[in-house]
């Protein structure tokens, strides 16, 4: 394979076989859970990069379910995700994301920055109760509960969230010695989103230490409300915002 022919053909690894396709990346009912629990203003300081500021002591624990994902198939993730400011504007942080599907895992971190880690989630009802549950191995780390579909949302509203919140991510890709080749400050959107149903209801949030999957290192003090969301969407693209290393 002449140089011009890997040039064309390098987006992914393996050169040959990538992980995964190229975009666009349409998600068809996705199924959001997400508790906003209030935590540690210290903690939190501790793990948020500048320039990205901390807008509150709070975080979004959220399980998403995706039964129908373009090139990534069938999967689920969990993470938490801080509420930041970046030069003034409001948007949201991606912390820590877990997941049990290995194209998305690759492509999350390759394309986006997405700190993502092999896990096991799982988002599902039981009678009156939705449950989110995440494994890291043998061992129960997140156990979130919410009442089913107690009170309705304005879908038009949880779209316009949804689609103006800008995202952050660090991404990092070390050079063949160690040290980072990449680190950038990613800022994405998510686009087109229909929301089919959004509701909120009584939530309890359980956390439990773990030494390579820390949730538990931002504590939850109160939980503050909850959501449940099923969306169709587009993830966008990322755009450099900040550079580490220039």
């Amino acid at each position: 394979m002449d140089i011009s022919k890997v040039r064309e053909q390098a987006f992914a690894m393996p050169l040959t076989s990538p992980a995964f396709p190229m975009g666009p990346y349409r998600f068809t009912n996705r199924e959001f859970f997400i508790i906003t629990y209030r935590t540690d203003p210290e903690a939190l300081r501790a793990v948020v990069p500048e320039p990205l500021q901390v807008r509150a002591p709070l975080v979004h624990y959220e399980f998403i379910r995706m039964p129908d994902s373009t090139g990534f198939g069938d999967y689920t993730e969990s993470g938490q995700v801080i509420p930041v400011t970046f030069r003034g504007i409001p948007g949201s942080y991606t912390h820590a994301m877990y997941l049990n599907d290995h194209p998305a895992i690759a492509g999350g971190r390759e394309l986006w920055g997405f700190p993502k880690k092999l896990a096991t989630p799982r988002l599902q009802v039981s009678l009156d109760t939705l449950i989110g549950e995440l494994d890291y191995g043998p061992l129960r780390i997140v156990t979130a509960t919410m009442g089913y579909k107690h009170v309705a949302l304005d879908s038009a509203a949880t779209a316009a969230q949804l689609a103006d919140t800008p995202n952050f991510l660090l991404k990092i890709i070390p050079h063949v010695d160690g040290t980072p080749r990449i680190c950038e400050l990613v800022r994405y959107h998510l686009q087109d989103v229909t929301v089919k149903g959004a509701w909120t209801g009584p939530a309890a949030l359980a956390l439990y230490p773990h030494a390579l999957a820390p949730v538990a290192d931002l504590p939850v003090l109160e939980v503050v409300e909850a959501r449940h969301i099923v969306a169709d969407l587009t993830l966008g693209l990322g755009e450099v915002v900040f550079d580490y290393l220039n």
